[in-house]
């Protein structure tokens, strides 16, 4: 019996703690249902965008962090190489900052005039 009444406290614990089926508030970030909803359209070179209620276009671009990455790498090695000349460190930080800078603005910089 006590095994019984542990199992029926366990399942209607289990029960209550289920989260709730509902759509979110009008107010609330595009999530659930109006996200699913959402029609994708594609430029010619590969930006999503859709419309908004308000009929503003937006879109999802990048933010630059693997070029940042890249560059930093790229810039760094050829820092290196360029600063023969004693310790070499100094080189290979000033390459790796303005890698980092030319990275991130060529990952940047496909635009689309949307917010």
């Amino acid at each position: 019996m006590k095994k019984i009444s542990l199992a029926l406290a366990a399942v209607a614990l289990v029960g209550t703690s289920a989260p709730a089926m509902a759509d979110p508030p009008s107010w609330a970030k595009a999530h659930g249902k109006r996200y699913k909803d959402r029609q994708y359209y594609t430029t010619s070179n590969g930006i999503r965008y859709w419309r908004d209620e308000d009929g503003r276009y937006r879109c999802r671009r990048s933010d630059g962090t693997v070029g940042l990455i890249v560059g930093a790498a790229a810039g760094a090695l050829a820092g290196r190489a360029i600063d023969t000349r004693g310790e070499r460190a100094t080189g290979t930080v000033l390459g790796a900052a303005a890698g980092a800078l030319l990275g991130r603005e060529v990952d940047r910089g496909r635009r689309i005039s949307c917010r």
